[in-house]
Formats: structure tokens, sequence, C-alpha cells
């Protein structure tokens, strides 16, 4: 497989850093650093050095609007997560996402429409995600041996599934499935059970938070990437993202006192 040793290399290290961060900062914030594409923007990139920009262009549509199916996923999980366990509000979540996917996938993906559309989307989910009378707690709570190591193989494994498949399943439907929140919903999990919902909505709050910049970044990447090219489209993309994520931390920090 193309690119094969860097797609093993640089997944788990933005997946590890990621985690290791969260830990030290709380759950809003742990959701909030997942908001960056750190596993749909390598299948991007991928795909791009693979499948060509102008293929790329059309997929970060696809994961753009997907931004849609990873609000479905939190807003589901948040209002089952008083009432159920993590592998019951893990299973709600993952079937919204399926359905929001499958109706994505049968409507004509305008980039002047989706944009507008996800932006609005997140604050609505943000709006009817349950809110919680008290912070949650993070940093104290211990996490088992193999946590760390576990998200870091699921990350890589949806990237190279995704990046293997891409050419069969098209560039729209390999850019609507690429957002599925495989580390949101592992950092959701793992808080729900040690700490109980409150913890997991945290995590979920601070996800739709971040995604405004997921958002940023394949709306420029989408504009971008086939007049300016791989490395101009991604570096111009990551800024674009990275500026509205140091926006948004004010907003985490705000709300988690």
């Amino acid at each position: 497989m193309d690119h094969l040793a860097l797609k093993l290399v640089l997944t788990p290290l933005l997946i590890g850093a990621a985690s290791l961060a969260g830990r030290r900062w709380g759950p809003g914030v742990g959701g909030w650093l997942v908001g960056l594409p750190l596993t749909s923007g390598p299948i991007a990139f991928f795909i791009a050095l693979r499948d060509g920009v102008s293929f790329a262009g059309a997929a970060a549509v696809g994961i753009l609007a997907g931004t849609i199916s990873q609000a479905a996923f939190s807003v589901a999980y948040g209002w089952l997560a008083a009432r159920g366990g993590w592998r019951v509000c893990v299973l709600a979540g993952s079937l919204a996402f399926a359905v929001s996917t499958a109706v994505l996938e049968r409507l004509p993906l305008r980039l002047a429409v989706v944009g507008p559309s996800v932006a609005a989307g997140l604050a609505v989910a943000i709006r009817l995600l349950p809110r919680d009378r008290t912070a949650a707690a993070w940093a104290d709570v211990p996490s088992p041996p193999w946590d760390l190591p576990a998200r870091m193989v699921a990350a890589t494994g949806v990237v190279l599934l995704l990046t293997a498949t891409a050419p069969m399943l098209g560039a729209q439907l390999t850019g609507l499935l690429s957002p599925y929140p495989v580390y949101a919903a592992t950092l959701a999990a793992f808080a729900h059970r040690l700490e109980g919902p409150a913890a997991a909505r945290a995590v979920l709050r601070g996800l739709l938070k971040g995604l405004f910049a997921f958002t940023a970044f394949f709306w420029v990447l989408a504009v971008i990437l086939e007049p300016w090219g791989v490395g101009a489209g991604f570096a111009a993309a990551s800024g674009v993202a990275l500026a509205v994520q140091g926006a948004s931390l004010w907003l985490i920090r705000r709300g988690e006192r």
C-alpha cells in the first residue's frame, strides 16, 4: 500500500498526543482536541497523494457534510448517557451516525450549502446536548495500561481501512464515513465508565465546539485543494483550523470553570 509507513507513524502519533493532552486538562478539552481532523485529515491527505486532488477535493466535501453525522452521534449519546451504559450509548450514537450518513448519501452535496448547514447543525447540537450542573472530573482518574495503545490502534485501523477502500466507495461516501468519531467515542466511553454520564457529556460538548475547526479545515480544503495543490492546500487548511480552534478554547475554559 502506498505511503503505508507514513500512515502507520503519523496517525498514532497524532492520536497519542491528543490523548495525553486530554488527560492533563480535562474531559471538555479532551473532546475539544479531537475536534481537530486528527483522523479525517490524514485520510484526506493520503487520498490526495494516491488518488489526486480532484478526488480528494470531492471527498473533502463529503467529510465536511459528515460533520452533521458526528453531531447526531453526540446528541444521541448525550441524551442516553443518564439512562444506559456506555455500550448502549455508543451503539445508539453509531446508529444515529449511520442514519445521518444514509440520508446525506442520497443528497447532492454542494459546498455552498454544506458549509453553512454544518455550522448551523453544530450550533443546534450544542444547544440540544443536556447540560450538567457540576463539572466532570478527569485528571485524577487512572486509565488501564492498554488504553492509550488501543486508541492508537483503532484510529490507525480506520485510516488504513478507509484509504484502502476509497476507490470502491467513491469520493462522497468515503468522505461521509471518514468523520465517524472513533476517537471521541472512545474518550466518551472511558469517561462514562470511569466518571459517569456528566464526564461523557463533557467530552461530547467539547467535541462539538471543537468541530468548528474541523469544519473550517475541510471547507478551506474543498475550496483550494485543486488549484493550490496538496502541500499548500493542506498547509492553508491547517492554519485556518488552528486559528479557529484557538479562538474556541476560551469557550471550553469558560464552560468548565
